[in-house]
């Protein structure tokens, strides 16, 4: 029995599925076979031969029955070549018959279709040892990149001491209005979210022994030495050190980096300089803008537990002193430098394509945090050492 699948009821299909049994069907084609009359019958006809060989019979046979075209261009060959590689795949028989002699040409151009339609290749496995391998290459090139790179931030910032006109003051300003004015809102919530959490957390601790008094003075102890200086620099490489990042790798992707070394100019001087600079000055600004918001919190949470201010007050001037803020301080400066800088560097390491600029955003952001706390590491053993 017969069943054939007509695709059109308003003019004759270009092509009609039919099949005879499990095992054989037929596609005809008639008439004119161009990128228009199969535009409506393409899918349909394909649909209908997946459906066919998902019978799972054995050695089942296609035959591709042309010889009522009277016209036939590339769609025509092309709907062709992709039957038959279904067929193919799927390990069955395909037959061509009634092509006209003056379209053999044209589809030998695509013989054998299996070129058409490579095999993915497999990509091979990496062993362990390879992968622990190039792991270690990619570390020790990087590292060395840094080293690099902060040799010549470092004769750099020499030379910007030396020679101050020739600093580009107003990249320096333009970054410092950036990174510092326009963080005070999001530092200002965060450091009151902070220092109200902080009072909280440590009060349900302290209420237990019945002193609630000295949350106060050890909540400012801890903002200003280390939770002020390290939660805005966070906010610094999460905000900076991406902007940094993006628009130093823009400048990459567009070669004007390449161009700034192709008229004689340093792109660290040039470039990563006044943003350095800018990160020198912002940071210990936004850290003890950031200290007071969050003491400011503490202090009013601390209401909620019967603590006045001048009681507060009192307890922070004695447990808090000059060192503890300059300590806050001159970490807060080592975070600019290591934000700023991180930012510049990844942005310099940019590489080619669409996605290079949010890949190396991404770098300086994750590159940033983790020297923080390396940073912010070191400075904790020296300050155990130094009494600092």
């Amino acid at each position: 029995m017969s069943v054939v699948a007509p695709i059109s009821a308003v003019e004759p299909p270009v092509a009609i599925w039919s099949e005879t049994d499990a095992s054989n069907a037929k596609i005809s084609l008639r008439g004119k076979v161009n990128v228009y009359s199969l535009g409506g019958v393409w899918t349909q006809i394909r649909n209908a031969q997946d459906a066919w060989l998902g019978l799972g019979q054995q050695n089942q046979s296609l035959v591709f029955d042309a010889s009522e075209v009277s016209s036939l261009d590339g769609a025509g060959i092309a709907f062709l070549i992709g039957v038959e590689e279904a067929q193919q795949k799927a390990g069955g028989k395909f037959e061509l018959v009634g092509l006209d002699a003056r379209y053999q040409p044209l589809l030998k151009e695509f013989d054998p279709i299996s070129n058409l339609f490579p095999v993915p290749a497999a990509k091979p496995q990496r062993s362990f040892v390879v992968s622990t391998g190039m792991a270690a290459e990619n570390f020790i090139d990087d590292a060395r990149g840094l080293v690099t790179f902060t040799g010549h931030l470092a004769a750099d910032l020499v030379w910007s001491i030396r020679n101050i006109k020739q600093v580009r003051w107003g990249d320096f300003v333009n970054a410092a209005v950036e990174a510092g004015i326009a963080a005070l809102p999001i530092v200002g919530l965060v450091a009151f979210l902070i220092g109200v959490i902080l009072s909280f957390q440590a009060a349900i601790g302290m209420k237990q022994f019945g002193a609630e008094s000295y949350v106060g003075p050890l909540a400012a102890l801890g903002i200003v030495r280390e939770m002020g200086p390290l939660i805005t620099a966070i906010l610094l490489a999460g905000r900076s050190s991406a902007a940094f990042a993006a628009e130093i790798g823009t400048m990459t992707v567009n070669s004007e980096v390449d161009a700034l070394v192709s008229g004689g100019l340093s792109p660290i001087r040039f470039l990563v300089v006044p943003r350095v600079l800018a990160g020198i000055l912002v940071m210990p600004i936004l850290t003890l803008y950031a200290d007071i918001i969050s003491i400011i919190a503490s202090m009013f949470t601390m209401l909620a537990y019967g603590i006045p201010f001048i009681n507060f007050y009192n307890g922070m001037l004695a447990a808090v002193d000059i060192e503890d803020i300059a300590s806050g301080l001159i970490k807060a400066t080592l975070f600019g430098v290591v934000v700023s800088a991180v930012g510049c560097l990844r942005g310099m390491q940019t590489g080619t394509g669409a996605a290079a600029v949010g890949i190396s955003a991404t770098r300086a952001v994750v590159s940033s945090i983790v020297m923080i706390v390396l940073v912010d590491g070191v400075f904790a053993f020296i300050s155990y050492k130094t009494g600092f």
